[in-house]
């Protein structure tokens, strides 16, 4: 009888390890391990840790929670038998096979609130830093170069700015442009009344938007129906002399095809945080060609995919994350 109870006693130790032994994988803000900690887990904090080593190590986890460096394919999920869920540092979920998490009965948690404030910021940011030709001027006034009239400017009032998606960044966006004197249009596929909040912002069609905007800013994610879906049909619909803003995902706007609208003037510019390929060391010949072009060309304002990334955003992330994890626990 003791001999039984022992092991029992011994494979519930087991289980309990097996089921309090959480893998992250990127950068985080330290509250994430303090928090996480306390609810008796056992964290293991590897922000170094390749996808291949990854993949060595994952079927000894409970929980994950990884960024945009761990891709959550079938492969990786089929290496991960004892996996519980998986936690995304952010709100973008294309690096995840949602469809095969859910046949394994893996719960995906995510913090789509937790940056939204720094990209609507950053978003904000590129268009003043565009319309004012900041970025030429600050090169040429380094250079002892005084060129008042080839840095003169354009004023947003009077504007119509069109926010495709209104999620948690595109709502965040349309608060920063409260007391522009810009006219919002915005347009959620699907949504319905959801700017009922914000009396500044007109929900409406994206025939609409697109006609009558003379600034689109993209807050969508990339899904089968969004890929490329900024392309040259797209453009051709927009009114002339706009601006794109893009800060969601790269491979929703075709390069070439804005490249060409920006040559031939039919835009007026282009803000761009995200790109269809974010590696320039694994760049093939032409998508070196093709890169180059759109980053010599002054009217185009680019970052490196840092629209969410602030101190402060790293600190919301992070304890967005930890109370997910906590409510999933209990």
């Amino acid at each position: 009888m003791n001999a039984n109870i022992d092991i029992r006693l011994y494979f519930n130790v087991i289980l309990r390890m097996r089921m309090n032994k959480i893998l992250i994988t990127d950068l985080v803000h330290p509250i994430l391990l303090d928090k996480l900690s306390a609810l008796s887990l056992d964290v293991h904090y590897l922000p170094t840790i390749t996808y291949n080593e990854f993949l060595a190590v994952v079927n000894n986890y409970y929980g994950v929670v990884i960024n945009s460096k761990i891709k959550m394919n079938r492969q990786a999920i089929d290496r991960a038998d004892r996996l519980s869920f998986i936690a995304r540092l952010g709100s973008g979920l294309d690096i995840i096979d949602l469809v095969y998490c859910k046949e394994k009965n893996i719960e995906v948690i995510s913090s789509p609130g937790g940056n939204k404030n720094a990209v609507a910021e950053h978003a904000m940011g590129m268009l003043l830093c565009l319309s004012n030709n900041l970025l030429s001027a600050d090169a040429e006034v380094r250079r002892l170069e005084w060129n008042r009239e080839k840095n003169r400017g354009f004023e947003l009032i009077d504007k119509t700015i069109g926010i495709i998606g209104f999620g948690n960044n595109g709502g965040a966006f349309a608060r920063k442009l409260q007391g522009w004197d810009v006219n919002v249009l915005a347009y959620d596929k699907y949504k319905k009344d959801y700017a009922t909040d914000l009396p500044w912002v007109e929900e409406t069609t994206l025939d609409k938007l697109l006609r009558e905007s003379d600034i689109i800013s993209l807050h969508i994610p990339l899904t089968e129906e969004t890929n490329s879906i900024v392309d040259k049909s797209f453009l051709a619909r927009c009114k002339k002399n706009i601006v794109i803003i893009n800060t969601s995902r790269g491979k929703i706007v075709n390069t070439q095809d804005l490249i060409d609208a920006l040559y031939s003037k039919h835009l007026k510019g282009a803000c761009l945080d995200v790109f269809e390929n974010e590696k320039p060391l694994q760049y093939s010949d032409s998508e070196k060609d093709m890169y180059n072009t759109l980053f010599s060309m002054e009217n185009v304002v680019v970052s490196p995919h840092v629209a969410g990334w602030t101190k402060e955003s790293l600190f919301n992330i992070a304890s967005i994350i930890a109370d997910k994890i906590r409510s999933y626990q209990v």
